[in-house]
């Protein structure tokens, strides 16, 4: 029987590349249901290509006639309604921060396997949602091509402790730029990442470090693995998407070529590994493989994310939301990029922390952050 899927955030860089896995293998999967906000050409070729049962339009304006073969769902709860869809075998949610929580939680309380790659949601509310999957069996597969390549070496280690786990970051474009260079650098140098592909807003969060910031919180809820025992190293080349490292010294590394494909592909068919490559490793071609540690004078980002992480409650939900408005102001030229930690900064030290919030308290003190980093 064919895997029914929903994809959550279509139109984004996670969300078309998860379907463009789903075309190379089209007799083992059916898209179920779509959902988007904006990039409505795309979305509309995409309802198109994959006749999903139901989309979701967060848009006001849109033509139904372009969406006739679907149900159409639009509102708060559509998200929610596809989630709990028992229909639905697999979801995929790919949509950018926290405003997929909900159909998160209405999904783990179905107990439905979640590919999860909005950060956001566990860097939020990951106190709230991870106790919540394991009550429900609900399985929650990393999408992020580092955190997959964690959750890969933790198969087949036979419950041995982890000593720490190591994130890599490329570092982003501005690496080597120092930090009189940082305050002059414009949005479209930010955008252009050096190894990877994405989205406007995850590319200047690698170009901060603020995106390896998110991923370690997230990686300290997805694995269970204290502040303490999280690292990061600097590898450009992009080839080691992270490492687990044992009480014996022995260190697993994942490798591949920079493609987020190949670690969405692992989620839709794991336990198993589908004959299918995004690409091959040419070791001889590569050469060299560098590593360095992360510069959190000239990236203070990453700092404040391990800050925000170890004070928890509401701080890290503060830090994402304060982050955004930060990084939504550099990309209409309104700020510097020196001044996007600088906001969060600031940002965090106004917050009156919550310690043990409930969901709503963590909406709301996005809801503030934002604000408050708009302020500035």
């Amino acid at each position: 029987m064919k895997k029914r899927i929903a994809v959550l955030g279509s139109t984004g860089s996670i969300g078309r590349q998860t379907l463009d896995v789903v075309s190379a293998f089209p007799d083992l999967f059916d898209v179920f249901a779509l959902a988007t906000k904006g990039y409505l050409d795309i979305f509309e070729k995409q309802s198109k290509k994959f006749s999903p049962s139901v989309v979701s339009i967060a848009d006001k304006e849109f033509d139904p006639k372009k969406f006739s073969r679907s149900k159409i769902l639009s509102g708060p709860d559509s998200l929610i309604k596809i989630a709990q869809n028992p229909a639905v075998d697999m979801l995929v949610m790919s949509i950018v921060g926290t405003a997929g929580l909900p159909a998160t939680i209405a999904a783990i309380k179905k107990g439905k396997t979640i590919a999860i790659a909005s950060k956001e949601i566990l860097v939020a509310a990951g106190d709230i949602v991870m106790p919540l999957a394991r009550k429900h069996d609900a399985p929650l597969l990393p999408l992020d091509s580092e955190h997959s390549a964690i959750f890969q070496c933790l198969q087949g280690s036979a419950g041995n402790k982890i000593k720490r786990l190591i994130l890599t970051a490329s570092g982003g474009p501005f690496r080597r730029f120092s930090k009189k260079q940082l305050g002059k650098v414009t949005a479209k140098q930010a955008l252009a990442h050096p190894t990877w592909n994405m989205g406007p807003k995850i590319t200047i969060d690698c170009a901060t470090l603020m995106n390896k910031g998110l991923e370690v919180i997230e990686a300290h809820h997805l694995f269970n693995v204290p502040y303490e025992k999280i690292d990061v190293v600097v590898h450009p080349q992009s080839i080691i998407h992270s490492m687990v490292e044992f009480e014996d010294g022995s260190v697993l590394a994942q490798m591949g070529v920079p493609d987020m494909r190949t670690a969405i592909q692992y989620a839709l068919f794991y336990p198993k590994r589908q004959a299918r490559d995004f690409g091959i490793l040419d070791f001889a071609k590569i050469g060299t493989l560098n590593f360095e540690k992360p510069d959190t004078d000239r990236f203070p980002c990453l700092k404040l994310a391990y800050e925000a992480g170890n004070t928890g409650g509401t701080m890290p939900a503060v830090l994402s939301a304060a982050n955004d408005s930060a990084v939504e102001m550099f990309l209409k030229d309104k700020i510097k990029f020196t001044d996007i930690p600088r906001i969060v900064r600031s940002t965090m030290k106004e917050h009156k922390l919550i310690k043990k919030p409930s969901l709503d308290q963590i909406l709301e003190s996005e809801k503030w952050a934002r604000a408050e980093a708009l302020a500035e």
